[in-house]
């Protein structure tokens, strides 16, 4: 069995909404399977001023105590990662199966990590199938379409950004720069690539939890996303929408809309974003219900600016 072994930096990266970044190729009959990820480990302090949280936010705070500093070592944004990806064609089909698992590299745990206070993620389990004639399907959990471009654009996906370290990650530009895509199952089309333009339409799971906490939905959530493809990066926007239902007469749709763009011209890469949205939860997540749900605006963004010193 021969085998081909490519260097992949980050190569989970490029697998959290496509087919994975090749790792291990190995040619199995029919079928050529992919076996790719990472692993990262950060040493991260972190120092709160304030003992009072915000509202719906993800400031880090003080401790019961009044201790202001905290110290892990432990993953960044991007957890570590496994991935496995086959690929075959098939009765005129493109056909690929991605399954993937997170095992945290800490958990803060005061039991010498034998708690599980952050358990793996098992982030990815889809299928697709189609042809380039036509287009594709995908089905199964996988990174959702709205604002998935601009947390793969997010220089911090390869570091740590904010968030308060000890969790499974930490949260790099979520809720401070773009809403978190989530994790969501899915039924989504893709068009075929028609000189560069595409576009994906989908159905997802509303992941609003039991309505027995108070909050539930009476449909699936929608999502949606146009990109263009060029010989210098992409521009691309995107759409949501989902329903809120709950105790009290609590009945609204949360929807939001995106547009960004990511360009690079040798080492040299850049990346602007903006998104606006309406009644999309507390703080971090597209539609994360709780005590403060209701129909607030939400408005954010971020530009960035990167220079590579090497590449592999």
């Amino acid at each position: 069995m021969n085998k081909t072994i490519k260097l992949a930096v980050a190569g989970a990266v490029l697998s959290a909404a496509s087919i994975a970044n090749a790792g291990i190729i190995i040619p199995a009959g029919e079928w050529t399977m992919d076996i790719n990820g990472n692993v990262n480990m950060f040493a991260t302090m972190t120092k709160a001023d304030d003992t009072t949280d915000v509202a719906g936010g993800i400031a880090a705070t003080q401790d019961a105590n009044g201790e202001d500093t905290a110290f892990t070592t432990g993953t960044g944004l991007l957890p570590a990662w496994l991935g496995f990806t086959g690929t075959t064609r098939q009765n005129d089909l493109d056909v690929s199966f991605t399954i993937s698992f997170q095992p945290n590299t800490s958990d803060n745990d005061a039991a010498n990590g034998m708690g599980d206070v952050a358990a793996p993620l098992n982030r990815q389990a889809f299928i697709t199938f189609g042809d380039a004639s036509w287009g594709s399907v995908k089905v199964g959990k996988d990174l959702g379409i709205f604002a998935g471009d601009a947390i793969l654009s997010d220089m911090t996906l390869l570091g740590v950004g904010g968030g308060v370290p000890g969790g499974a990650t930490t949260l790099g530009g979520i809720g401070t720069g773009y809403l978190y895509p989530g994790w969501r199952g899915q039924i989504a089309y893709t068009t075929p690539n028609m000189n560069g333009l595409q576009a994906t339409v989908a159905i997802t799971n509303p992941n609003q939890g039991n309505p027995g906490n108070g909050f539930g939905q009476d449909r699936f959530g929608l999502e949606g996303k146009v990109v263009y493809n060029m010989a210098m990066g992409k521009v691309w926007v995107s759409g949501s929408s989902y329903d809120v239902t709950g105790t009290g007469g609590i009945s609204y749709d949360a929807t939001a809309m995106d547009i960004g763009t990511n360009l690079n011209y040798g080492n040299l890469g850049f990346t602007a974003y903006y998104y606006s949205g309406e009644g999309n939860g507390a703080g971090l997540s597209l539609n994360r219900l709780g005590d403060l749900a209701n129909e607030r605006d939400q408005d954010g963004g971020y530009v960035q600016a990167t220079c590579d010193t090497y590449r592999y």
